[in-house]
């Protein structure tokens, strides 16, 4: 009996979007199928040969394709292409489907709101520290489709967006990891209930052969559960819990909520994949974290400065602020639809908000019967502002 053929070789493939994720499609298909590409910005220059292969709007819509695998940057509701995309949606699919379909090796994907970046990271390290081929891919790392010498050993660590997820038709993991679910993307997936959806794709993929790991302590994940049959084992990780390995831990990293929160789901798989816990202790004590993530940049005993600018919601926020008892908060940039910021009062008395940029209102709204706020011209007039009343605290104390 002859096995399937993979059902992306030979086929004719729109490529759209040049971004990472679309050129390393491109690479690894463009001998294996007949491909076609098309960018919003049709006159971005990527080099020669790929330059041959791009096709303008009125082209596109001429030819017939077996095939569409989209970026996930794209929203089919609103780009260049998009009626194109809506009467072919049958035909689109991701790199990740892609990957899927020619490497079956065992993956660990991970989603959800808040932390995919710093768990895939801590994950993927503890893996290496213990001899795993693994590779940490998607979102984070490389593209799926550029990894090379992919063995029959190789272990994928996956971080992966709502946008992906949203998208793909045959990918899955053999194991799911949902870490936490708050309102997000809300502009992309139009309600709360779609985006929440596009998470769970994750899970709806899997077999009864595979393994998902859930928040227990988060009501959106847990009402979606209770309401949905799935097929595999879905373990629920208790995030308020104390492991013992965090008595044992001296990396000052793992002190936030969020940290600690990560660092439960990382445990939970490293009891699943057997790993040695002596081993696993050394990688967590030595662990530096992610720029821009809960980044310390600076501390001495009367003040620590924090970079958490790739924090872009009130929720991503909200466990390294309650991590601290006083607080000189930084914020700008754009607000995302549909984000609340829910500490209490009571959380935030210590909390002064400094806010800068066009958005200032947006964020003074949602955050003024909490804390303190003020608004400013810019980053500079802020930190002025913030180290004169640091002196004069220090005056304060003095006398």
């Amino acid at each position: 009996m002859k096995k399937n053929k993979n059902i992306f070789l030979d086929k004719k493939i729109l490529i759209y979007g040049l971004g990472k994720s679309g050129i390393s499609s491109y690479k690894f298909l463009k001998n294996k199928a007949e491909l076609y590409l098309f960018d919003d910005n049709i006159k971005k220059e990527i080099n020669s040969k790929i330059n041959k292969r791009l096709y303008n709007l009125k082209q596109v819509s001429e030819v017939k394709f077996n095939k569409i695998i989209i970026s996930p940057g794209i929203d089919i509701s609103n780009c260049k292409l998009s009626k194109f995309l809506k009467k072919n949606f049958s035909k689109i699919y991701t790199d990740l489907d892609v990957f899927y379909s020619f490497y079956k090796n065992k993956s660990i994907t991970i989603t959800g709101t808040n932390g995919k970046s710093t768990t895939a990271k801590i994950l993927h390290k503890i893996l290496i520290d213990q001899k795993y081929d693994a590779r940490l891919i998607g979102n984070i790392g490389n593209p799926a489709l550029s990894e090379k010498k992919i063995t029959k050993r190789t272990i994928f660590v996956i971080e992966a967006s709502s946008y992906q997820l949203d998208y793909s038709k045959i990918f899955t993991s053999k194991y799911a990891v949902i870490l936490n679910i708050s309102p997000d993307h809300i502009e992309r997936h139009k309600n709360l209930k779609n985006y929440i959806n596009a998470k769970f794709n994750l899970l709806n993929s899997q077999s009864n052969q595979s393994l998902a790991f859930v928040k227990k302590n988060d009501p959106l994940i847990i009402k979606k559960i209770k309401n949905s049959n799935f097929k595999q084992k879905i373990l629920k990780v208790d995030t308020l819990k104390n492991n013992k390995i965090f008595d044992q831990l001296k990396n000052k990293y793992f002190l936030s909520y969020g940290n600690k929160e990560n660092l439960s789901f990382v445990l939970k798989i490293a009891k699943i994949l057997k790993l040695n816990n002596k081993n696993l202790l050394e990688t967590l004590n030595n662990f530096k974290g992610l720029k821009y993530r809960q980044q310390i940049i600076f501390k001495n005993k009367n003040l620590t400065i924090i970079n958490d600018s790739k924090s872009t919601s009130f929720a991503s926020s909200e466990n390294l602020l309650k991590s601290f008892n006083k607080i000189y908060w930084i914020l700008g940039g754009i607000p995302k639809k549909g984000d609340k910021f829910k500490l209490s009062k009571k959380n935030c008395k210590n909390f002064k908000a400094y806010i800068f940029g066009n958005y200032h209102k947006e964020f003074s709204k949602n955050l003024k019967r909490k804390m303190k706020v003020k608004n400013f011209k810019n980053l500079k007039a802020i930190l002025n502002k913030i180290f004169l009343n640091i002196e004069k605290e220090k005056l304060k104390k003095k006398k």
